[in-house]
């Protein structure tokens, strides 16, 4: 396993990191079928065996510094989102420490706050106000939200008639709307089209160009080939491998063809 905190000697990696994890464990209950009584159930009595403590995170340790571009890898399940919202201080640890120096924005989930019911632009306000953006910010570069995410026809309609595609770069849109030190994006720029990824490529090489962290969800190899300076892999809730980008990404493929083959006999 790569140390992701020295994976790069070069002047981006020096002083404080950004974003800092120190042995993070973060865990939940899981509830397993018995035949305990409600009561037991809820207040956690009875057979021990029916709720179980189940480990999101555990053991992870990794720093981001300014001016690099992490991406997080790893099949369904294996923390990805939970690190995200860990970092976005939307979770804290259950164990370690996290230490994240700077303003952090964060498109977790696809239509995140939005409101079905409310017009593109009303939830653009709405989101903005999920993601700590003054009201008086948002109202001055509502404008230029809104010519980003190419939706200025249907931008005072119903969001309930958007596709995934539309939702996603509205949400791109408004969480990149204010430079921020930090930006968190889980699995959003694998949907829509073609122009609109390159140009969330454009807007992301910006933000590192500003020095500012970024960590991106994706299971799209090339897209983190292109965006990414190192990535970071979970495996089942721990580090498997931390490192520049390319070695990462070759290391977690050659993994996932392996265990794609079925066994010989």
């Amino acid at each position: 396993m790569t140390d992701a905190s020295s994976s790069s000697s070069d002047a981006a990696a020096s002083g404080e990191p950004v974003v800092e994890l120190r042995d993070v464990g973060v865990w939940f209950r899981a509830q397993q079928r018995g035949t305990g009584s409600l009561r037991e159930v809820l207040l956690g009595a009875g057979n021990a065996k029916q709720a179980q403590a189940r480990w999101a995170l555990r053991g992870v340790s990794f720093a981001c510094h300014e001016g690099q571009s992490w991406g997080i890898i790893g099949h369904n399940g294996a923390g990805k989102s939970t690190l995200c919202l860990l970092i976005a201080n939307i979770l804290t640890p259950d164990e370690g420490a996290a230490t994240i120096r700077g303003r952090v924005s964060a498109l977790v989930t696809l239509g995140a706050a939005f409101n079905p019911s409310l017009t593109g632009r009303d939830n653009v306000k709405l989101y903005a106000t999920f993601l700590g953006i003054p009201a008086d910010v948002i109202a001055a570069k509502m404008d230029e939200i809104v010519a980003f995410s190419e939706l200025e026809e249907f931008i005072d309609e119903p969001i309930r008639g958007y596709s995934t595609g539309m939702r996603a770069r509205l949400g791109f849109s408004v969480a990149t709307s204010l430079d921020p030190e930090i930006l968190i994006l889980d699995e959003v720029l694998s949907v829509g089209d073609r122009a609109f990824r390159a140009k969330s490529k454009e807007r992301i090489e910006q933000l590192m160009e500003s020095s500012k962290c970024i960590l991106t969800v994706s299971h799209s190899d090339s897209f983190l080939r292109q965006i990414t300076t190192h990535c970071l892999w979970l495996d089942r809730g721990q580090v498997r491998m931390a490192g520049p980008s390319d070695e990462v990404l070759t290391a977690y493929k050659q993994a996932s063809s392996s265990a794609s083959l079925p066994s010989r006999r």
